[in-house]
């Protein structure tokens, strides 16, 4: 038996996805700037996955714009934001947990004279309000807040940005790296009050190298990448169609999020239960984090020999962030946990497609691993 509990990093894809990638291959393969008909063909295809990306999003088609996945959409965000703002005044407010794609890009504005402020977390893994009420300030240009850590599960307030936002009348453009919310919570950027939102395919079913960025219609960000006019000259360069057919299919194929959310909602419950029962293992999630995603560590153990013997038996999870690999995790440290429970961490990250059956045999393997390689 395998149990393949790493949905976080990715998703194995769906047959609908699947399906959309080999039409977009084998059929519909045409360039959509080619002006003859195979080209219109690719055209009219890229329309229409431009307006079922737009339909799971709640918005219009025009606010979304095609990438190659939620790192280009981080960077396109929070550079081409933080460049089109930079006269409106000079601070950037992100978090001290962000997604290395965004930690990186706040370095670099950092470099270039930005004044970068991070807000800090509570041992949940959550920024306040109090700190989101500190830190922005009228000169604040770009506020980065994600909806779902990624290495933990905790859901931040990103709604309340906006509202402070105005508080201090600053000129901030609002952005969210919503990659771990997308498929598994309701997604309306203009609900949650931001100006651009990330998402990507891979995390929802879908292949790998397309993802989106939602810009708000009206709003202006600068390009990161030159040479063509595609995606209303934001993201230049063809479409990549097969993987864009198949990310629109896995939108698509998005079902209920109420009833999904009930179903891994049991399973999470199973799960913690018997990690629970599990002596020595450590809870690293909150109480009340999206129910897909579970950290814990194994004090007195290291990550990669938990994860080499998991993996011999065909149980796959992971020790945190796909794009952090071999790094101590800032997640686990900014939440104040101890080296030795940062090295003992695992992430185990659960899907639509999860089995009951999963989550017993990674118990089981669990509690054999911590028994014997204590020893």
């Amino acid at each position: 038996m395998e149990a393949y509990l790493d949905n976080s990093a990715t998703t194995p894809p769906c047959p609908e996805a699947v399906d959309a990638v080999r039409n977009a291959l084998e059929r519909c393969w045409g360039n959509p700037s080619s002006l003859h008909r195979v080209g219109l063909e690719g055209e009219r295809l890229l329309n229409r996955c431009r307006e079922t990306v737009a339909r799971s999003l709640c918005c219009q088609p025009a606010e979304v714009i095609f990438t190659g996945g939620g790192t280009e959409s981080n960077n396109l965000a929070m550079l081409g934001a933080a460049m089109a703002q930079k006269r409106r005044g000079g601070r950037i407010v992100t978090s001290a947990v962000e997604h290395s794609s965004i930690a990186e890009c706040a370095k670099e504005l950092a470099n270039q004279g930005f004044d970068v402020v991070y807000l800090q977390v509570d041992s949940t893994g959550r920024v306040s309000e109090e700190e989101l009420m500190r830190l922005i300030n009228q000169d604040t240009v770009l506020v980065s807040l994600m909806a779902v850590n990624n290495e933990v599960g905790t859901i931040q307030p990103v709604d309340a940005i906006r509202r402070i936002v105005r508080y201090h009348n600053a000129p901030a453009v609002i952005h969210c790296d919503a990659v771990q919310a997308y498929g598994k919570l309701p997604v309306d950027p203009q609900g949650m009050g931001v100006d651009l939102l990330t998402v990507s395919s891979h995390k929802i079913h879908g292949p790998k190298g397309a993802g989106a960025l939602y810009v708000r219609g009206g709003l202006h960000i600068l390009p990161i990448l030159f040479g063509g006019s595609q995606e209303n000259k934001r993201r230049p360069g063809t479409e990549g169609m097969p993987g864009i057919a198949g990310f629109a299919a896995a939108a698509a194929a998005i079902p209920d999020h109420a009833a999904t959310l009930a179903y891994v909602s049991t399973l999470r419950e199973r799960l913690v239960g018997g990690l629970r029962r599990i002596h020595g293992v450590r809870l690293n999630s909150p109480s009340d984090s999206l129910p897909y995603l579970t950290n814990i560590s194994a004090p007195g153990l290291r990550s990669e020999t938990l994860l080499n013997y998991l993996s011999a038996r065909g149980i796959y999870v992971s020790s945190g962030s796909a794009c952090a690999k071999g790094r101590k995790s800032r997640v686990l440290e900014a939440m104040g946990l101890s080296d030795a429970e940062i090295a003992g961490a695992l992430r185990i990250s659960l899907s639509r497609v999860t089995t009951w059956e999963e989550i017993e045999y990674f118990l089981y393997a669990l509690e054999e691993a911590c028994a014997t390689l204590a020893r």
